[in-house]
């Protein structure tokens, strides 16, 4: 019987995010940080294969993310220079966080700070 499996591109449709996503996961997190991504169950060819009952495994991975808790505290030097450089621009606290958070949801690949600086690089154009 022939075992089927996700590959990475298959693992970032079932999560709702780019492959790009996931190669940054395996290579942000591996095996020694703090927060490792799942080991893959195969390699084919060196592409990486998990199997599809360990996808809640996965996602149990994804929502423990550092910096994906309920948040408060003084905001990061990345979020304030951004909402300095928002507000520049006219936007309000509110809708400043707001885009923020869509921009973060858009782009789960990339950190908020990582964000923020793009935002401010592109404002500056």
């Amino acid at each position: 019987m022939t075992e089927h499996f996700l590959g990475v591109l298959g693992l970032g449709e079932a999560l709702g995010v780019t492959r790009h996503a996931v190669h940054k996961w395996r290579s942000r997190y591996p095996s020694d940080s703090q927060h490792p991504f799942p080991e893959p169950d195969v390699e084919v060819d060196g592409a990486p294969g998990w199997r599809a009952d360990r996808l809640e495994e996965i996602v149990r991975w994804r929502n423990g993310l550092p910096g994906r808790g309920a948040g408060g505290g003084r905001p990061s030097a990345a979020r304030q220079d951004y909402l300095k450089a928002a507000m520049a621009r006219g936007l309000d606290r509110d809708e400043a966080l707001r885009a923020l958070a869509t921009f973060t949801e858009e782009f789960p690949e990339m950190t908020e700070p990582e964000i923020c600086a793009w935002l401010i690089e592109k404002w500056r154009r």
